[in-house]
Order: C-alpha cells, then sequence, then structure tokens
C-alpha cells in the first residue's frame, strides 16, 4: 500500500520528529515537512466541537454541545457536524493554499467530546452530551459521520472523540486534573465511562485522545490495557492515539509515574499513545524516542506501526493526490458562515431549549407590550452566550436577547444589575427600578465561561455572585407581574425558590446558544416561525439539593445520573415540557425475546393541543431481577418527530439494541434471562415532577442467555 511505502522510506528521526509534534501554539506544531519525500508540513491540532472552534478567521457559532444534546436529535447532531466539517475543511485547504500551517489550521479534529457528565460541577459539562453512555453515542455516531462526509475514498475531516477516559472532573476542584487518579471500578468502567468511546470507534473515528489523570494508578497516555488491549484488541480500532495537551510531560512533572523522558515516551508508545501533543514545547518527551530505540525500550518496528495510522489519515484526507480528484478540495472560505449554516444554527438553538416551567405565559401574545423588563447580566451580554470553545463568529452575527426581543414592547426598561457574570458587584436599585410597572419582567441569568469551563470547576451549583438576590428582587419588586426566567448555563444551577414561587411564570433553559441566541429565543417565546415549540429535553439530572451530589472525587456510579441517582431531582433526565401535550396510546411489541437479538415494537402518539410541534418519544428498560449489577433504568432507544396540531395517531416504530440489554458480568458482556420491564413515553417513569403525557408500562422476557464478548 501507499501509506506502508512511504513509512518503510521514514528514518528514525524523521519518524520521531512527526510523533513528537502534535500542533500546540507556535512551537508544539506542526508535523515538519519531509522535503526529501515531498511531503509538505501538517497540523494535527484543530478543534471542532461545534463549528470550527478558535480558529484564524470567521466561522459559524452553533449552539455549545450540551445543548445540541438537549435536541436529542441525531439528525441535527449530523447536520451540525457537515456544516463544521465543511467549514473547517473549507479553511484548511485556504491555508494550505497560502503556506499557513499554524495552530488550529488543519483538517484533523480533536472533537467530539464524550466524556459522561457524572457530576453538575464539572467545568467542562458543556462539552459533553450529557450523562448518559446511549444518548451520548448515538449523538457520536451522528458528529463523526457527518464531520467525515461519506466520499469511500476521502475524508472531509478526520474526528476524534476525547477525552479518554474516565474524565470527567476534577478539573481544579477539589483537585489539579494534571494529577488526578480516578479510582474506578471494572463494572462502572465497563458500563458507564467506556460504551461511548466504542461507539465512537465503530462509527469510524480517525483518532482518540487520552487524557491527563490516571485510572487506578496508571496514566491514561501509558494505559497499555486501555489503549492497546481494550482500544485496539478488544475494539480493532485502527487508527492514532493522541495525547491531551501536555499529557505526556504530566507523566513526570505530575503524576510523577516515571521520572526521565526516555522512559515516558518508551511507556506510552508501548502503551498505544501515537502522537505527542505537547504545551508548546522546543523539547517535547519524544524528542527521547530515538534514545529509546537504542535502549531497547522499545522497538523501531513498533514505532513503524505507531506512525503508520498519522500518514494513513493525511492519505484519506487527500494531501497525496492531485486536488482534481478528492471532492472536499473545492471546499473554500466561501463555503464558511453561509446562509444556510447562519439558519441552521438559528434552528439548533431553538431546537436546544429545554422548557422547564410554564403556567401558559407562554408562547407570548403577538400584539405589542406596553412596558417589558430585561433584567440580568445574560440580557446583553454577547460575549458570554457561546460557552467554551467558541468559533469566531463576527459579533454582528451574535444576536443577544435584548437585542432581538426589545421590539416586543412600546417602553423597554433594562438593567443587567451586575458587573459580569460572575455578579460580584450588584445594583439592586437598578433592578428594582427597571422591574416596576412592567407587563411581564424577563430575568437573564446563568454561569458563563467565567464561571464554569476547561480549567474552572464550579465549588457548588449556585447562581454566581448575586444573581440570586437579583433574581429575588425582580420578583419581590412587582408581585403582580409575572417573571420569565431565561437561563444561560452548562451544569445545573440551584433554582428550585424560583421554581416553586408562583410568581415566576416560566423558566427556559437555553444553555450556550452562540450566535443565534437572541433571534432563536425570539421565535420560540413568539413561536412564530415553524419548529419554534420548544421540544429540547434535559440531557442531564438537575438536583433538588446539594446533598444529592457525590464528592467530586469519587468516580463510583452510586448516586450519579439517572441511571443510579437516589430522591427526587429538581427536573429528571429527559425532562422538557412543550405548548401542546402528547398522550401515547396504542402500542404492539415482541413479549419474549431470545437472548441476543433485538426487540422490535410500535406505538401510537396523539398530539391533544393546538400547536404543531416536536416531541421526544423515550423507551427505557429496567431489570426485574435485583441480585443483578443493573442500573435502576436505562434509556435503549429515542426519537425526535414532528406532529401537527391535533393529529391523531401517528404509528412510530422502535427497536432496542441487544447489546442495551447486556451487563457486564465477571470479565465480560452477557445478556441473561428473566423478566424486563419496559417504558414508552415521552419522558422517564416514575417521575414526580413530570411532563403531562403519560408513559406506557410493559414488560417483556428475555429467553436463554447470551455472552457477546469483551468489547
Amino acid at each position: 500500500m501507499r501509506v506502508d511505502d512511504i513509512v518503510k522510506r521514514l528514518t528514525l528521526e524523521e519518524m520521531q520528529l512527526q510523533m513528537a509534534r502534535g500542533g500546540a501554539f507556535d512551537v508544539g506544531g506542526p508535523a515538519p515537512a519531509i522535503p526529501r519525500l515531498g511531503i509538505g508540513p501538517y497540523e494535527w491540532d484543530t478543534e471542532c466541537l461545534r463549528g470550527d472552534s478558535m480558529a484564524p478567521g470567521n466561522a459559524t457559532a452553533f449552539p455549545q454541545a450540551l445543548g445540541l444534546a438537549a435536541a436529542f436529535s441525531p439528525d441535527l447532531m449530523f447536520r451540525i457536524a457537515e456544516a463544521t466539517g465543511v467549514e473547517v475543511r473549507g479553511k484548511h485547504n485556504d491555508f494550505v493554499k497560502q503556506g499557513v500551517y499554524g495552530y488550529h489550521t488543519g483538517a484533523s479534529c480533536f472533537s467530539p467530546v464524550i466524556n459522561i457528565m457524572r457530576d453538575p460541577r464539572w467545568g467542562r459539562n458543556q462539552e459533553t452530551y450529557g450523562e448518559d453512555p446511549y444518548l451520548t453515542g448515538v449523538h457520536a455516531t451522528a458528529y463523526i459521520q457527518g464531520l467525515q462526509g461519506n466520499d469511500t475514498r476521502y475524508v472531509r475531516a478526520s474526528g476524534g472523540c476525547k477525552h479518554f477516559d474516565c474524565h470527567s472532573g476534577p478539573d481544579n476542584i477539589p483537585e489539579n486534573r494534571f494529577s488526578f487518579n480516578a479510582e474506578v471500578s471494572e463494572e462502572d468502567w465497563r458500563m458507564t465511562y467506556l460504551p461511548a468511546f466504542r461507539t465512537c470507534v465503530e462509527a469510524g473515528t480517525y483518532n482518540i485522545m487520552c487524557t491527563y489523570n490516571r485510572i487506578n494508578g496508571i496514566p491514561n497516555c501509558a494505559n497499555k490495557k486501555m489503549l492497546t488491549d481494550v482500544l485496539r484488541g478488544e475494539w480493532n480500532f485502527t487508527g492514532y492515539v493522541i495525547s491531551d495537551q501536555g499529557a505526556i510531560e504530566n507523566i513526570i512533572n505530575y503524576h510523577h509515574y516515571l521520572n526521565n523522558s526516555v522512559d515516558t515516551v518508551a511507556a506510552c508508545v508501548n502503551a498505544g499513545c501515537n502522537l505527542e501533543l505537547s504545551n508548546n514545547l522546543k523539547t517535547p518527551v519524544y524528542f527521547s524516542l530515538v534514545e529509546a530505540v537504542k535502549q531497547g525500550k522499545v522497538t523501531e518496528d513498533l514505532v513503524r506501526e505507531r506512525v503508520r495510522p498519522l500518514f494513513y489519515t493525511r492519505m484519506r484526507l487527500g494531501e497525496f493526490d492531485p486536488p482534481e480528484m478528492n471532492p472536499y478540495s473545492k471546499l473554500s472560505n466561501a463555503d464558511v458562515e453561509t446562509p444556510e449554516h447562519k439558519a441552521l444554527a438559528v434552528e439548533a438553538a431553538m431546537k436546544s431549549f429545554v422548557l422547564l416551567k410554564n403556567n401558559g405565559i407562554l408562547p407570548l401574545k403577538k400584539t405589542k407590550y406596553d412596558r417589558l423588563g430585561f433584567l440580568g447580566p445574560f440580557a446583553n451580554n454577547a460575549s458570554q452566550l457561546s460557552g467554551d470553545y467558541p468559533p469566531n463568529a463576527p459579533l454582528d452575527d451574535v444576536i443577544t436577547p435584548l437585542k432581538a426581543l426589545q421590539s416586543l414592547a412600546e417602553h423597554l426598561q433594562f438593567a443587567p444589575g451586575c458587573d459580569g457574570t460572575v455578579c460580584a458587584k450588584y445594583n439592586s436599585a437598578s433592578v428594582i427600578s427597571a422591574a416596576s410597572d412592567t407587563d411581564i419582567n424577563f430575568v437573564f441569568v446563568g454561569t458563563g465561561q467565567a464561571v464554569e469551563a476547561e480549567g474552572n470547576d464550579r465549588p457548588d451549583t449556585e447562581l454566581p455572585g448575586y444573581q440570586r438576590q437579583l433574581l429575588q428582587d425582580v420578583i419581590n419588586s412587582s408581585p403582580t407581574t409575572p417573571v420569565v426566567v431565561i437561563l444561560f448555563n452548562a451544569g445545573p444551577v440551584n433554582i428550585s425558590f424560583a421554581d416553586v414561587d408562583p410568581r415566576v411564570a416560566a423558566i427556559l433553559e437555553c444553555f450556550f446558544p452562540a450566535q443565534a441566541t437572541g433571534e432563536a429565543l425570539r421565535h420560540v417565546l413568539l413561536n412564530d416561525v415553524k419548529g419554534a415549540v420548544p421540544a429540547g429535553r434535559l440531557p442531564y439530572t438537575w438536583p433538588m439539593l446539594a446533598s444529592q451530589i457525590p464528592q467530586m472525587v469519587n468516580y463510583s456510579m452510586q448516586g450519579r445520573t439517572y441511571r443510579y441517582f437516589e430522591g427526587e431531582p429538581l427536573y429528571p433526565f429527559g425532562y422538557g415540557l412543550s405548548y401542546t401535550n402528547f398522550s401515547y396510546v396504542e402500542f404492539a411489541y415482541g413479549s419474549s425475546v431470545k437472548a441476543g437479538e433485538p426487540l422490535t415494537g410500535y406505538f401510537y402518539v396523539t398530539n391533544k393541543g393546538n400547536f404543531d410541534a416536536d416531541e421526544v418519544a423515550q423507551v427505557y428498560i429496567s431489570w426485574q431481577d435485583e441480585s443483578l449489577p443493573a442500573p435502576k433504568l436505562q434509556l435503549c432507544w429515542f426519537k425526535r418527530f414532528t406532529m401537527t396540531a391535533n393529529q391523531e395517531r401517528l404509528k412510530v416504530d422502535f427497536e432496542v439494541d441487544p447489546r442495551s440489554m447486556a451487563l457486564w458480568i465477571s470479565g465480560g458482556w452477557y445478556i441473561t434471562p428473566g423478566k424486563m420491564n419496559l417504558f414508552i413515553g415521552g419522558q422517564q417513569p416514575f417521575q414526580k415532577r413530570a411532563a403531562p403525557s403519560h408513559v406506557l408500562f410493559l414488560d417483556f422476557e428475555i429467553t436463554g442467555s447470551k455472552y457477546i464478548g469483551r468489547y
């Protein structure tokens, strides 16, 4: 093969350079050219989380990942990834033509982030797809496939799932992520932390990123069990592993697992790490690779094996072929921030919003109000609406809530109240004045990057600074004026007081919607365009009390996520209201299924209201045998679909994959015989806080047993 021919021509010194330059900043990358073979430089470090993140120049800023997950729509996720891939590739093509190979200019993505959201205080929750392994895996598949394209020879932009593995906090509270050791049971690792990565590999990802932390004492980038035994042995991964930025040198400097670069590069290469992403070091750890070979600590044959997927990826991207052969070589900056992509950003934001409370005030009347109050630090703060890793959308394209909604009233009364989203300083008088004598008060509160982001965990789940006081002042200042709370945050915040207060008429969770925030918000509040009725569902459990949250450093799943949660949350996983009501009626399914075969069936849904709207049907299973090491409940299928007003009996087919019925028992995945519970509806079963639609309660029996392997 052509790749083998390239690799066999490389000297050991050349391979060392290729494996050491993963791409961070001006020194850490790019991988240098090899002029004697006609090979140019290549930049590996590109972020494509929900748009061409932080790359030079503009790009469409789609909603942050957690909001996209709340849409419960693989189709939307695919189209967002497709648009991102087009923009990343178009800009990359132009960079190469200009001879630019700097930071974030390549076509190989460090995206998506598919770590499990296990603690609401973790700063990077916003980058994830929430707390459920199945939901995360479905979204990861859609994102990888949309990003990479469907050409049989070429890849539009290569995907890379991160951070592998057990990397869900802490970042800085109460411990440093660079030295943290996650103590994880085999059962939790296999049943919660690994499954989405396995799904990502099956989807065809080209790279996997190993993380800063240790698992049970072994740094992840030197973890042979994880990077070779599981990733390559059990899952047949053939791509490359790249370290998180600085993770290789952290093995020496933070973990103190090894004390020199020769032993460290040998440990990482032997374990399965192909590429080092250093902290912009002139002399990264992988510069000791030649010496490690000389000392017999790693073989040259293994080095060639590790280099091979790097050049295979570049070949699939079309680097070594004439441009006219590659359909993606036609893309350019002209394909960035197109009208279609901007419209998609609006659609995505609308679909991501989750309606948490509504006493009937929404949708708003379409006639103009006399006076409206706009309060809070997110009302007109364009810089805090995008979340972490934002694409560089032009400022004119970022529509704030104030900008989009001010035309709804004859008179606008605006007061941010805070000195920023941290709200360390608060002007109560201005808020009370602006909230007085209004028809409705809109309060825009939340967190923002200054409060939760990479490297920045939250110490608690309270609204930052004086934001709670701000909201309380608005509620109290005009007792007869309805209050609509608009939230911009990733991890849940304590709004239990507002939830139970009858003066708070509605609560809408918006996450970080990015450039389309205001436009999408206007459409959803007014329901003035097709698809504006909210149908987002929470991709995580929103706790009622701080006492319901285990310690951040505890990696046991006991008490975490809806699958193991104890007690009543404020809002459950999968929860979200609509402007209409749905009813689940007739159903049919197999009452028994042979172990290893799928469970299929169908049900009917009726839209009982006067609005065209989307519904998210959710199918859950649980195990009746309480002696099994099973979660309390498991999402195993979902679908978002549109129904017209008063539409009756829409038939929806579903299928539960046999792997959803499997449990990790005694070193492998087994499907055991016995009775299973089956729940079909627009939400979880048995929830005190529930949407108006009911849930169908069924059961089925698995006959026989089946071992389906280690994976």
